[in-house]
């Protein structure tokens, strides 16, 4: 009988794995898709190769990232107005692209609400404001009255002009009743050399760029853009909490198809994505890269978009800020 027991087991082991090869050499045999990334790889090149594989079997489709950077993700968003819409390109797109760009650049030659086809958003981040380590402002209250006698100083660094760290400081400028400039640089690394120098008063960012200065004592974060405090962040309160309740702000990353994809193949996406995003694996791996999984449906993406075109829309056109 054992014997028997083991070769039955053999068997279907050996016809699983026969199984197993041929649901492979589908998925390697069907046309490839591709994600794009209209901005240069880094942690964004990570989550996007993470969700690739984990997509690969539900769409029974080999999938591959391909960076298409440029003219502050222009280039990558017009390749996506241009792709066929068949379902074998996909973008993985910031906040910036859709929202903000169109509304900073006279001529982006997109239209996100009508160019492209939104699929889910998958993550969601917030911002911190900081100071360098020996400022003498210990909570945001503090800061305000600094300035307040201080005018001279009333300016704060951005990683780069037009982004939305440089429209929330646009936004706090309006709540404190205060005109604050803004410094722009090429990306957080100069901006954070210069804060920690004290070179600017103050600097807004990405929470995850700012949190390991801070629990290393070389800058300190006095608040953060979100409704309730962040989980990584539990001694810092929010803007909200310190009397500035218009102080808000929320980024994200999201993907999208060309606009006239089919809807069945929009669904058969947004559905590998949120199986994707709700594992417990990828979850755990966007906290490490400072984000909040999230995974909507389409429509819940198109009601995020146009929220935000309305929110950001009034506070870009105040700030006069042109790109080109």
């Amino acid at each position: 009988m054992g014997l028997i027991r083991t070769i039955t087991w053999l068997l279907s082991a050996t016809a699983a794995i026969g199984l197993g090869q041929i649901a492979f050499a589908q998925v390697a045999d069907a046309s490839p898709a591709r994600i794009m990334l209209a901005f240069e790889g880094g942690s964004a090149k990570n989550v996007a190769l993470h969700l690739a594989e984990r997509m690969r079997e539900p769409l029974k489709r080999p999938i591959y990232v391909e960076e298409k950077p440029g003219a502050s993700g222009r280039v990558g968003a017009l390749a996506l107005k241009h792709a066929v819409p068949d379902g074998a390109t996909v973008a993985m797109l910031p906040i910036a692209v859709p929202v903000l760009a169109p509304m900073t650049f006279k001529d982006v030659q997109y239209d996100a609400m009508h160019d492209f086809a939104p699929i889910s958003q998958i993550a969601s981040y917030r911002f911190a404001f900081a100071v360098p380590a020996n400022h003498p402002a210990q909570s945001f209250p503090d800061f305000v009255a600094w300035l307040q006698s201080h005018p001279s100083q009333a300016f704060f660094g951005s990683p780069a002009a037009g982004s939305l760290p440089h429209f929330l400081g646009v936004l706090i400028s309006r709540a404190i009743d205060v005109d604050m400039t803004q410094v722009a640089y090429k990306g957080f690394g100069p901006m954070s050399i210069d804060l920690m120098g004290g070179q600017v008063p103050a600097g807004i960012s990405p929470i995850l760029d700012l949190i390991e200065l801070h629990r290393a004592g070389r800058l300190r974060i006095l608040a953060t853009s979100g409704a309730k405090r962040e989980s990584q962040l539990p001694e810092v309160p929010t803007f909200i909490e310190q009397g500035y309740p218009t102080v808000q702000a929320t980024g994200w990353v999201a993907f999208f198809a060309p606009a006239k994809t089919p809807k069945s193949v929009i669904d058969q996406w947004s559905a590998a994505l949120l199986s994707a995003i709700r594992s417990a694996e990828t979850r755990q791996k966007f906290v490490e890269l400072g984000l909040d999984a999230t995974g909507t449906t389409p429509e819940e993406l198109t009601a995020i978009m146009a929220a935000d075109i309305a929110r950001w829309g009034p506070i870009v056109k105040a700030s006069g800020f042109r790109a080109d």
